[in-house]
């Protein structure tokens, strides 16, 4: 499990989706354009849906536990980008389409 960090939240995704989210976020900012990115909590978070709006102006860190890059699925890169370009937002899903769990944080994990 890595984790994103925009302000002072930090969400943990598997690596793999991770990997997928810094492409879609990272294109969108360097277009300028900013976006809500929305996903399932997991039940350790206290189950329920989170979202966050985010703004190029702001730096977004991504953390991979992972010492190997995770292989892009470009069909499941798509549907993301679709998903971000939406009147609903990024919808953060597996490459099956299902939602993915996150684990909100005010703070990194493990601080």
């Amino acid at each position: 499990m890595g984790w994103m960090t925009y302000d002072a939240l930090t969400v943990e995704f598997d690596d793999r989706v991770l990997a997928h989210l810094q492409v879609v976020i990272m294109l969108r900012f360097r277009r300028g354009e900013p976006l809500t990115m929305s996903w399932m909590d997991a039940p350790k978070a206290g189950s329920g849906r989170s979202s966050l709006w985010m703004s190029p102006t702001f730096p977004a860190y991504f953390k991979f536990l992972g010492s190997r890059p995770p292989a892009i699925d470009v069909d499941w890169l798509r549907r993301l980008t679709e998903s971000a370009d939406s009147s609903i937002g990024l919808v953060v899903t597996d490459e099956h389409g299902t939602a993915v769990a996150g684990i909100p944080h005010t703070r990194r994990p493990g601080d």
